[in-house]
């Protein structure tokens, strides 16, 4: 079952391709995150740093210019994301794009904190692979989609651990699901199949949701609700390339 994500999965995108003006030999990275919704009212990522790697042994490995600090992924969720940073270079192979985490990793949950402990491989660097060849002159954003519903894990007696779950995502081949449902605050997960492939993500407290990075195709799709009685079922929904299907406000009394 693939998640949609951070679809709180990160999930790395190239979204958008544009010429590049200031240096045509070179091209412009950009690398964006987003949050798909998950059940908490914050969830607090430390970022200390990103770099893109090239092929092994070319010593083509860049540091991306973010701003170091704590980033609540739910400021990014429904289909808003930020930038990240911005890198200059050289035309190559991307293979690895490589996220640094700091240790200062928060949920709020029913209005309490908890920290985040977090596997001491993803601080000194959680590698996501990654395959994009870079043309000279263009420009590329990558967009990480933290899945912060699947990148918690509940230990037990009020500890968490973080274990980022991250999805790539290409806008240029898919397309996305959004839809509000009500009544708002309604606890629900949306899971939405093409053929056997199944798609998931979390309803906001806003009761909002967002599946992005979908291919085209017919969907069924099935709201998984706190309320009594069954899931709400929903069947022929189509998806297209470069589009969002907005299927409104959806009852699930």
């Amino acid at each position: 079952m693939k998640k949609l994500v951070f679809a709180a999965a990160f999930v790395l995108l190239v979204a958008g391709i544009y010429s590049c003006k200031k240096d045509s030999s070179k091209c412009t990275v950009n690398v964006r995150m987003t949050d798909a919704p998950g059940p908490y009212s914050a969830v607090n990522v430390d970022i200390l740093r990103v770099e893109v790697s090239g092929p092994p042994f070319t010593m083509s490995t860049y540091s991306i210019m973010v701003k170091p600090g704590i980033y609540n992924l739910l400021d990014f969720s429904n289909g808003l994301d930020t930038l990240l940073g911005t890198v200059l270079m050289t035309p190559t192979t991307v293979e690895q794009i490589r996220l640094v985490l700091g240790v200062k990793n928060t949920i709020v949950l029913d209005g309490k904190i908890y920290d985040l402990s977090t596997p001491s491989a993803d601080q000194t660097g959680l590698k996501i692979q990654v395959q994009q060849v870079l043309e000279a002159g263009v420009t590329y954003n990558f967009l990480l989609d933290f899945d912060a519903r699947n990148s918690i894990i509940e230990l037990g007696n009020g500890k968490y651990k973080l274990k980022p779950v991250i999805r790539v995502i290409d806008t240029a081949v898919s397309g996305a699901i959004r839809g509000k449902i009500s009544p708002a605050g309604t606890v629900a997960n949306v899971e939405v199949t093409l053929g056997s492939e199944t798609y998931s993500a979390s309803v906001n407290s806003g009761g909002d949701f967002i599946l992005r990075g979908l291919p085209a195709g017919t969907y069924a799709i099935s709201i998984i609700h706190s309320l009594p009685g069954s899931p709400k079922n929903l069947t022929d929904i189509s998806v297209t390339i470069g589009s969002t299907t907005d299927l409104g406000t959806i009852s699930l009394n």
